[in-house]
C-alpha cells in the first residue's frame, strides 16, 4: 500500500500546484454557438465578422445562431437556459436591457441569467424629419410641438423599439406632445416618412446617409457625445442644447450565469483582440459601428445604466408590448 501512497500524493502535488490559467487553456475545445437575435443590420454584420475572427483567436469554430422574433427574447432565453460552460454565447443588442421594462413575463432574468463577457460595438442614432416640416434645428421641433400638441408624428420600427423610444425620450425631455405611429419594421418607417405619413423618425446613421445624402430627409442632430465623420455638418443633441439625448445602437457579447470567470476572461481577451484589430475597426465603421470593448464589470454595470434610464421612458410613456 505504501508503494502507491506516494506516486498518488506526488500526483495531487503536482495536480494542486497546476496554476489554474494552465488548466483553463483546454477552453474551447469544440465548436462554440453564438446566438443572435436579429438577422438583419448591424447584428447581422458584427455576427459574421466576430464569428470568422474568434475562430483564428479561439481554434474552434464559433457559429451564429439566428434565433430571430419578439424583438430578440427567443434567443436570449435559449441562452439563458443552455449550459454554463461557455459554449453557448449570445450576441445581445440593448433589448438585452429594454425588454425587462417592456414585457410582463420574460422567459429569462437579465441580471440573475447571464454573465456580462464585453460591449462589442456602438453606433449613433439620428433624428431626422420629412423635407415639408419647417424645423431646421432640435429647438425648432421642440417649439413647433408646443405649438402644435398632438400635431406632429413620428414613425418607429415597433413599439419598444430603439427608434420609438428615442423619439419617447426627446418627447419626455422637452415636455411635448407628439404622436406615435408603429410600423413593422423600421425600414418600413422610414418608407413611411419618405413619403409624407409621419414626420420625425429616430434612425441608426447608417440607414440614415443616403436618403440625407439625396435630400430626401433633414437630419437635425446626432443622437451622440460626438458628431459623426459621414455626417459632418450634423450637430450633436449636446451642442443642440439636449445632452441628455444619447440614443446608441449598442451590441455585445453574454454568456448563461455561472460560467467560470477563466473561461470569461479568454473569450474577453479574444474578443477585445479582435475587435481592436484595425481590420475590424475598418469593417465595422463601413456599418457605421465602432468597437467600443470593456471588462465583463463595466459591461455589467453599463447593461444596468441602460436599463434604468430605457426603463424610466417607458414608465414615464406608459409603454407595454402585447404578449
Amino acid at each position: 500500500m505504501r508503494t502507491l501512497k506516494a506516486p498518488l500524493s506526488l500526483a495531487l502535488l503536482v495536480l494542486l500546484a497546476c496554476p489554474l490559467p494552465a488548466l483553463a487553456q483546454k477552453y474551447p475545445e469544440k465548436s462554440i454557438r453564438m446566438a443572435v437575435g436579429f438577422q438583419a443590420g448591424g447584428s447581422y454584420v458584427l455576427a459574421l465578422l466576430l464569428a470568422d475572427k474568434l475562430r483564428e483567436q479561439l481554434g474552434q469554430s464559433v457559429v451564429p445562431d439566428f434565433r430571430t422574433g419578439a424583438g430578440g427574447n427567443i434567443a436570449a432565453e435559449l441562452v439563458a437556459k443552455a449550459p454554463a460552460d461557455g459554449y453557448t454565447l449570445l450576441l445581445a443588442s440593448a433589448t438585452i436591457a429594454i425588454s425587462p421594462s417592456l414585457f410582463e413575463k420574460l422567459g429569462y432574468d437579465t441580471f440573475r441569467d447571464f454573465t456580462p463577457i464585453t460591449l462589442l460595438a456602438a453606433g449613433p442614432n439620428v433624428m431626422v424629419v420629412h423635407p415639408s416640416v419647417p424645423a431646421k434645428s432640435l429647438g425648432e421641433l421642440a417649439k413647433l410641438a408646443k405649438a402644435h400638441p398632438g400635431k406632429i408624428n413620428f414613425g418607429s420600427g415597433g413599439v419598444g423599439s430603439g427608434s420609438h423610444l428615442g423619439s419617447e425620450l426627446f418627447k419626455m425631455l422637452n415636455k411635448v406632445n407628439m404622436v406615435h405611429v408603429p410600423y413593422k419594421g423600421a425600414a418600413i418607417a422610414m418608407t413611411a416618412m419618405l413619403s409624407g405619413e409621419v414626420d420625425v423618425v429616430t434612425s441608426p446613421v447608417a440607414t440614415t446617409i443616403p436618403l440625407f445624402n439625396a435630400g430626401r430627409v433633414r437630419a437635425l442632430a446626432v443622437m451622440a457625445q460626438q458628431r459623426v465623420a459621414t455626417l459632418p455638418n450634423v450637430p450633436t443633441a449636446a451642442e443642440a442644447g439636449m445632452p441628455e439625448l444619447v440614443v446608441v445602437t449598442w451590441y455585445g457579447l453574454l454568456a448563461p450565469a455561472g460560467v467560470k470567470p477563466d473561461i470569461v476572461e479568454r473569450v474577453n481577451a479574444a474578443v477585445v483582440k479582435v475587435m481592436n484589430s484595425p481590420e475590424t475597426r475598418s469593417r465595422l465603421a463601413q456599418a457605421e459601428l465602432a468597437a467600443s470593448t470593456t471588462t465583463p464589470a463595466e459591461f455589467a454595470k453599463f447593461i444596468r445604466a441602460e436599463y434604468e434610464k430605457w426603463g424610466r421612458v417607458i414608465r414615464e410613456a406608459n409603454i407595454r408590448v402585447q404578449q
